[in-house]
């Protein structure tokens, strides 16, 4: 079997409402950043690599208000954010230890891809990535899950899916790739005892 694990989220933290608070004080700038810079089209096109940073915090500032030093304080928040969960990173080791074959499919900025290569022996655990700044494609859509098939030469019906994001679930389920939603690493672990995995 080919287990697939995204990492934001599933893998390594991902609290975005935290990383505002850690940037910005007053809630109705918290707020506006989580909508309009976290939660805005440009941030998908920094997972995608297709957007320089300089060019995505000028864009912040406009669509905010808010300082552009705060804005890069805020983009300079993230990578060191992404932390590895201890009990993910166990079960990422488990079924290993089964036998199975793993990969990664996540999207990604530039900054923290590299951050997390550079800190984290995380990329080791697994056979290869599919990381969107690499690639230019973002889950849901159906190019980042082609080319994951293809690159790897995987056969879907091997192969599972685990995030924690419906969308990108029944992305991959198109394909005919098993899937598994992501809701803590105890549920995941029975899950995969469930689906024989482990």
């Amino acid at each position: 079997m080919n287990v697939v694990f995204d990492l934001g989220g599933v893998v390594i933290a991902w609290q975005p409402a935290a990383i505002a608070a850690s940037v910005f004080e007053a809630p109705q700038e918290q707020a506006a950043v989580l909508d309009q810079v976290i939660g805005h089209p440009d941030w998908i096109e920094l997972d995608r690599g297709t957007l320089p940073l300089d060019r995505a915090i000028a864009r912040a500032t406009a669509r905010t208000g808010l300082p552009p030093e705060r804005i890069a304080a805020l983009f300079a928040a993230v990578p060191p954010s992404l932390v590895p969960m201890p009990e993910s990173v166990a079960l990422v080791h488990e079924v290993r230890h089964a036998g199975h074959r793993l990969y990664v499919l996540s999207n990604l900025h530039r900054a923290s891809l590299a951050h997390l290569a550079a800190t984290y022996d995380l990329f080791g655990l697994f056979d290869g990535r599919v990381v969107s700044c690499e690639v230019g494609a973002c889950k849901p859509e159906p190019s980042i899950y082609r080319h994951l098939l293809e690159r790897h030469a995987l056969d879907a019906r091997d192969t599972l899916f685990i995030d924690d994001m419906p969308a990108n679930l029944d992305a991959a389920a198109a394909f005919g790739i098993q899937t598994i939603r992501f809701e803590g690493a105890s549920s995941c672990r029975a899950r995969l005892r469930e689906t024989g995995v482990l």
